[in-house]
């Protein structure tokens, strides 16, 4: 019987921006550019993975996403840009001082989120599972294209998170068991209709550079 060779994806998160370092809130609310950290970062990447043939591209709506592939998006290499890769719409949330970690509304969210409330919104903003259903048909269209082998992929930590627990058949309740940093790198195989994971949160890419907050 005939198999299709494996699709290999190298989904990132977005390098570092001044509302990451200061702990801020950005969402999809908020079109912050890397810093200069982030684009470290970012060159970094490039030069680690340059050599890997990405016969595709996708990013978010969002600047940040294109700045941290834009090496890769320079050489050539055709780019599509999907909203449904956007990060969740945190809602009133987006744009607030730091600390916002402690606000209870926040942490009585994220617990909920984790009992299984995936339906229940940020305030103003999206819930994980509305933030599911947008990326589905993404990742349908990007399962689809037989023809790439190699697909980089740079989108933001809540909705990776999010994206990883549909790709692994998991109730959103567990995306918190997946954890992520500026500029990580999952890789996905995927191979007769499973994806699998085979490198997780890797940042082996950046060791030579400074410490940077996640």
């Amino acid at each position: 019987m005939h198999t299709d060779p494996p699709k290999y994806l190298y989904i990132i998160r977005h390098g570092e921006t001044d509302y990451n370092r200061l702990g801020v809130v950005q969402g999809s609310g908020v079109d912050a550019p890397l810093n200069e950290a982030g684009r470290q970062q970012a060159a970094a990447f490039f030069e680690a993975y340059r050599h890997i043939p990405f016969d595709a591209i996708y990013i978010s709506a969002l600047q940040r996403t294109r700045q941290s592939v834009q090496a890769f998006i320079d050489s050539g290499i055709p780019t599509q840009v999907h909203a449904g890769l956007n990060e969740i719409s945190w809602g009133h949330m987006e744009g607030k001082v730091p600390n916002y970690t402690e606000d209870d509304y926040y942490r009585h969210m994220i617990q909920a989120w984790r009992n299984g409330q995936v339906e229940v919104p940020a305030h103003g903003g999206e819930s994980p599972l509305q933030v599911r259903q947008r990326q589905e048909p993404v990742m349908a269209y990007i399962a689809g294209q037989p023809e790439q082998h190699n697909v980089l992929i740079c989108m933001h930590g809540r909705a990776m998170r999010i994206l990883l627990t549909g790709l692994m058949n998991q109730p959103l309740s567990l995306m918190d068991t997946y954890p992520h940093s500026n500029l990580c790198l999952y890789l996905i195989r995927y191979e007769n209709g499973q994806f699998s994971i085979e490198r997780a949160n890797d940042t082996a890419h950046l060791a030579a550079l400074e410490p940077q907050r996640s």
